[in-house]
This record gives C-alpha cells, sequence and structure tokens, in this order.
C-alpha cells in the first residue's frame, strides 16, 4: 500500500476512518460516495473502504497516485483496524461480500 494510505492503519474504528479517509482522497476532487464495511478474517480487523469520484479522471489519478485497486465500478482500499477482536457476525456479513 502506498505510504499515504498507511496512515489509515491502526485506526481503531470506523468513524475515526471515514475523516482521515475523506481528507486524503477530497485532493483528488469531489467525493461522490464512500462505503466503509467492517469486516475480519482470522481475527484480524479490516475495514473495506469502496468509494467512487465525480469523474472518471479524478478516480483514475487517485489510482495512478496512490495505488488504489477497483472492485467492481468502485475504487477500493483495505484498512488493517486495531481494538478488540473481530465479532464472528461481521466475519460472516464481509464473507458475504
Amino acid at each position: 500500500m502506498n505510504t499515504t494510505l498507511d496512515q489509515l492503519n491502526g485506526h481503531t474504528d470506523i468513524g475515526a476512518l471515514r475523516p482521515a479517509l475523506l481528507s486524503i482522497c477530497s485532493r483528488f476532487g469531489s467525493i461522490a460516495r464512500l462505503d466503509i464495511l467492517a469486516a475480519g478474517q482470522a481475527g484480524k480487523r479490516q475495514a473495506l473502504c469502496f468509494l467512487r469520484m465525480d469523474s472518471a479522471e479524478q478516480e483514475q489519478q487517485l489510482i495512478s497516485e496512490l495505488g488504489v485497486g477497483r472492485f467492481g465500478g468502485d475504487l477500493v482500499v483495505i484498512v488493517d483496524l486495531h481494538g478488540q477482536e473481530v465479532a464472528s457476525h461481521t466475519a460472516v456479513a464481509a464473507q458475504a461480500l
């Protein structure tokens, strides 16, 4: 992951992660949508961040400069969260994606 995005790792919850991610991505333009889902695998807490920018050009710039991936029509960033272990129902919900 890009060092700019590395600063997102270590947040303890999605509420704290959202403004940090918005701040990083807003320098590329307006963010049309941001959805953050909690996920877990083998006791590791993660956040799956799906976002869309206002234009394809803004999305391409974000991909090029930050190394963000694409999943379907969305850009996706996976962030490692710290804190309590993942609840089993959260892990199951994430697998349904």
